[in-house]
This record gives structure tokens, C-alpha cells and sequence, in this order.
């Protein structure tokens, strides 16, 4: 009987991890690994499709850091399709799906993104099983392990500022 060759161990990655969207101009942003959702999903608003060179493109702005809703970052990507989702309250929304690269712990591939306002959600941003399969495991019990997690400065500069006014 053949061996098969033996599989390399897949990295493994947090809840939550500090992604980056290089494509989108999108450095870092906070990503909750969910394992629930089937297709990955970034906050997005002020969505608007055009055409260009015989494409539909999408532009939309992003505010990557919760909480914080000054820092604004507009990005366009070629509109794949509009998909039917399903969100964790079992409501079904029609969103606008684009392909673009994440990179995290040094990895960079291609997933397919869809776009909604997350605003008041805990996460900018959910990574999907479709874009974590065959690639991480995944420790339930453990945060940023293949990256670092940075305080955003505005909400830092908030926090000393709460804390200089509490002080007696």
C-alpha cells in the first residue's frame, strides 16, 4: 500500500486577527475569523457602481477602525455579481460581491468580498470559512497570533483623554 506524502501543518490563527486589504489601500483592519459564515464580509458604505472600460466597477468607502468613524478610505474594485446573503439574525440581504487580496502572517491570496455596512457590529470585517479553508486552523481560545494588534491612535488618544478628565 502507497503512503501519502505527508501534508505540511496548516499555520494556525486566532478569533481574530489584524488583516490588511492591499488592494482596497486598506493597511490593517481587525478581522473576526468566523468559521459560521460561509462568504467573508467588510464594512462598507456610500456604494456606488459605474462603468469603465466596458467594466462595472464599485466604488465604496471604508471606516477599517471601530469606532472611529472619521478615518475614511474609498476604494473600487470590479463588481463580480450581487449575491443573496444570509446574516446571522436569518435575514437575507442582496450584496455586491468583489474579488480582491487579503494578506495575513506573511500569506496573500484572493478571496471573494461582500459588502455591507457593519457598522454596528463588533467587527469591521468577517473572514469566512471560504477564505480561511485549506489554508489556517483556526484556536478558538487565542487572539492576533499570526499578527499584531494596534490600538488605533484616535481611540487611543480618546482613551487618555477619558482617563485625564476621570482623574481627581
Amino acid at each position: 500500500m502507497k503512503k501519502k506524502p505527508e501534508a505540511k501543518p496548516l499555520p494556525t490563527i486566532g478569533w481574530r486577527e489584524t488583516l490588511s486589504l492591499p488592494e482596497l489601500g486598506i493597511k490593517e483592519i481587525k478581522a473576526k475569523i468566523d468559521t459560521g459564515a460561509r462568504s467573508s464580509a467588510l464594512h462598507a458604505f456610500d456604494l456606488k457602481t459605474f462603468e469603465k472600460e466596458g467594466k462595472t466597477l464599485i466604488r465604496f468607502k471604508v471606516h477599517p477602525y471601530q469606532r472611529d468613524n472619521h478615518y475614511t478610505i474609498t476604494a473600487e474594485a470590479i463588481l463580480l455579481e450581487h449575491r443573496k446573503v444570509t446574516n446571522s439574525g436569518g435575514h437575507s440581504q442582496i450584496r455586491p460581491v468583489i474579488q480582491t487580496n487579503v494578506e495575513l502572517g506573511g500569506m496573500l491570496w484572493e478571496i471573494d468580498l461582500t459588502l455591507t455596512n457593519r457598522d454596528v457590529m463588533g467587527f469591521r470585517m468577517l473572514l469566512g470559512r471560504e477564505a480561511v479553508r485549506q489554508r489556517f486552523l483556526i484556536d478558538a481560545g487565542r487572539s492576533f497570533i499570526l499578527s499584531e494588534h494596534k490600538q488605533h491612535k484616535s481611540v487611543a488618544k480618546l482613551g487618555e483623554q477619558l482617563g485625564e478628565q476621570s482623574k481627581p
